[in-house]
């Protein structure tokens, strides 16, 4: 397969250490929303220790674009044998299939494994090379491996470029809170509605009163021992929930080495034991809130844990967003406000593909008019831009 503009050739690896990871992160820096969830370090830890590959059912499907042997760009593609651990959920259309014996899986699946961040989906170096990516990947949807294509937390610039080609383009909301110039968490307060500053104070005193103490620990600091805690919590979060955990301690102890300076823990203790902790990622920009767990339950320990310390972290750094994961109209109690997610689908098999169609389109009018709802409900003092 050759681009008509240049001879680019194009492979599919099955893991990443047949990926240069110089060229990686060269390429990952050459793209407008990075994350370090597209890191080298992130993606080979999941490889690393299991996570993906073996029985898991996300196998590694990287398709590198490359020119003169230089990798020019890639979509970080898996394999899928299910539809665990996407949060953009497509069980009704594997039902579907299924209803009408055609098989849904395996499909093809473009996203950082259990992660719902938005970021590049299509990284290369270069409009050209974004262009062969997207022509490649016409050719590689009619395929017969797949029943469909998948590229779930892509950038909007990404989903409309793909639905030019004819991809199908979903919406979602999350909410993220974006700081405000705040110099202390109070500030944040005040910008809020009495009614939600009042309730967001009642939350920490409780906490507080309850004799819990917290630690934010970045990098060398967290060592050993605060990773084996907060794998418990980690496991002990999914066992309440009746499902195994994705990660293990392995991971969490990789990404704590490879990506130290950009892992954070957030502990709680009562006196010298620690009861809870909290995992987050970030960079310069944005601060993202990935898992949570505790040993023992205390009121509003989540709150504090999860987001309350992690805001005050943000207002510390100068960082400007916090996304603290999926799911959570009770975020905007906190000052976290709707935003639009978006992701590409195409299915192959026609009368599906138009009954998805026809179904995203209703979908779409009702999560607009769920974000004008949401807005209408504001918890600041003013609309904030």
């Amino acid at each position: 397969m050759k681009s008509e503009d240049v001879h680019y050739r194009t492979q599919i690896v099955e893991s990443l250490t047949e990926i240069d990871a110089e060229e990686w992160q060269t390429l990952l820096d050459q793209q407008d929303h990075p994350n370090p969830f597209l890191s080298y370090a992130f993606l080979a830890a999941l490889e690393n220790n299991g996570c993906v590959g073996g029985k898991t059912g996300w196998h590694s499907r990287y398709f590198c674009l490359k020119l003169n042997g230089k990798l020019e760009g890639v979509v970080p593609f898996y394999e899928k044998h299910h539809s665990y651990g996407e949060y953009v959920f497509d069980w009704a259309w594997a039902n579907a299939y299924h209803q009408h014996g055609l098989e849904y899986y395996p499909k093809l699946l473009a996203a950082t494994p259990f992660t719902p961040v938005t970021g590049n989906r299509l990284l290369a170096s270069s409009a050209q090379a974004r262009r062969a990516l997207i022509k490649e990947l016409q050719q590689l949807r009619e395929l017969e491996l797949y029943s469909s294509t998948h590229l779930l937390f892509a950038t909007e610039e990404e989903t409309k470029a793909l639905e030019n080609v004819g991809f199908l383009v979903r919406q979602n909301v999350q909410f993220h809170w974006k700081n405000q110039q705040y110099k202390h968490f109070d500030d944040f307060l005040a910008n809020l509605s009495a009614k939600k500053s009042k309730s967001i104070r009642a939350e920490r005193r409780k906490v507080s009163e309850a004799g819990i103490h917290f630690k934010r620990k970045v990098g060398a600091d967290i060592g050993a021992e605060d990773w084996r805690f907060f794998a418990q919590c980690y496991d002990n979060t999914y066992h309440q929930h009746h499902s195994s955990p994705y990660l293990n301690l392995g991971f969490f102890q990789e990404i704590g080495d490879t990506m130290r300076d950009q892992v954070m823990l957030i502990c709680a203790y009562r006196e010298n034991t620690a009861i809870g902790a909290a995992l987050f990622l970030f960079n310069e920009e944005r601060l993202y809130g990935r898992y949570w767990g505790c040993t023992e339950y205390v009121p509003c320990l989540h709150f504090e844990t999860a987001y309350y310390q992690a805001l005050e972290f943000c207002i510390e750094r100068g960082i400007l967003w916090f996304e603290g994961g999926a799911q959570g109209e009770h975020k905007m109690a906190r000052g976290f406000m709707p935003h639009t997610m978006y992701s590409a689908h195409y299915l192959r098999e026609p009368a599906f593909y138009d009954a998805v169609a026809n179904f995203l389109k209703h979908e779409k009018n009702g999560v607009s008019e769920y974000i004008d709802e949401l807005h209408e409900h504001t918890p600041f003092r003013e609309q904030q831009s």
